[in-house]
């Protein structure tokens, strides 16, 4: 793979207040209502809101494990380094068209593009990590920033929540009032009572009462860490912005509510399965397909990876399965 040694340029504001943003050859630019992407063979234009909520979690997620659609036809693949961002790489037409295009960046660079993008676009009131009914709105003209909200750090506990170095989990120590949607959620914490030497060696918490307190959503987060097998529970309101198209076998492990899952073929679009998930129900993604979840009502789930970069290699050499069950 050659990575051509890209810049990324600012210009503006326009008309409506905001800058456009130009790295390779895409540039993006936003009015009121829509943000428009522009590539040397095409132009696609996003709900502004839409744009912004996808933005918001490729910067958050480090551009994640595979690729992220941010709709039918624009988003990033990972390459753990580099990373490609493309226009109609996995949908037909645009491909026969011959008007798709894909151009690999150093990390560092369009995730620079990106966070500066956020800053700029995202209006006073507006949190693009929210569920709808709390945040302001997203459209109008050029008014205020909201960086507090867009630069949130992901938690990523190295051990897990709790452990002396790892994020504090008391409820009364969190700063984060309880959600709306977990209003019923206990708050009562485990009471350890460890061998004499052993007192920072023994530590539990209450996941339900920690998540109960998150103000965003579809953002999951690192709760524990053996090695390479990672516990990352979130909580999930209203549309997965993203279509996340995966590099390794993803579990799912629905701890509250409901949430309902379109499947579809990575590469093609082509519907796999559409899966309802309520609350003790427990589903493996497959590594070659893609995936967009719906919660009607704030619900829990426990997202479990293998964080090893590794697997898109052995998959692709056929040393790991795209599936972890042959029935």
């Amino acid at each position: 793979m050659t990575m051509i040694e890209t810049t990324m340029t600012e210009t503006g504001p326009n008309a409506s207040g905001y800058k456009d943003f130009s790295i390779g050859g895409f540039t993006f630019s936003r009015d009121e209502y829509f943000a428009t992407i522009t590539w040397p063979t095409g132009s696609h234009q996003m709900d502004i809101g839409q744009w912004l909520r996808c933005v918001q979690r490729d910067v958050a997620w480090g551009f994640f494990y595979g690729i992220v659609n941010f709709d039918a036809v624009i988003g990033t693949m990972n390459h753990y380094g580099n990373v490609d961002m493309f226009a109609g790489r996995f949908n037909e037409a645009y491909r026969r068209a011959e008007v798709d295009y894909n151009e690999n960046f150093d990390h560092d660079e369009l995730m620079s593009c990106f966070t500066a993008m956020l800053s700029d676009w995202t209006n006073e009131g507006y949190d693009p990590f929210a569920a709808p009914m709390e945040t302001g709105s997203a459209y109008g003209p050029s008014r205020g920033e909201n960086d507090m909200a867009v630069t949130r750090k992901r938690v990523v506990a190295q051990r897990m929540v709790g452990v002396p170095g790892d994020e504090p989990i008391r409820s009364d120590e969190s700063g984060f009032p309880i959600n709306r949607g977990f209003a019923d959620v206990p708050q009562d914490e485990p009471v350890i009572s460890a061998e004499p030497g052993y007192e920072d060696q023994v530590c539990s918490f209450n996941l339900f009462a920690y998540l109960s307190r998150s103000d965003v959503t579809w953002n999951p987060s690192v709760v524990s860490a053996c090695k390479e097998s990672l516990y990352c529970p979130t909580t999930e309101e209203f549309i997965l912005p993203v279509i996340h198209g995966n590099d390794r076998v993803e579990w799912f492990v629905q701890l509250s509510d409901e949430i309902q899952w379109d499947v579809e073929d990575r590469d093609t679009g082509a519907k796999r399965a559409r899966v309802v998930m309520r609350a003790g129900d427990v589903a493996a993604m497959p590594a070659d397909i893609r995936h967009q979840g719906y919660a009607p009502k704030r619900s829990m789930l426990l997202v479990w990876e293998n964080g090893s970069p590794r697997i898109p290699e052995m998959i692709a050499n056929g040393e790991a399965p795209v599936h972890p069950v042959d029935f």
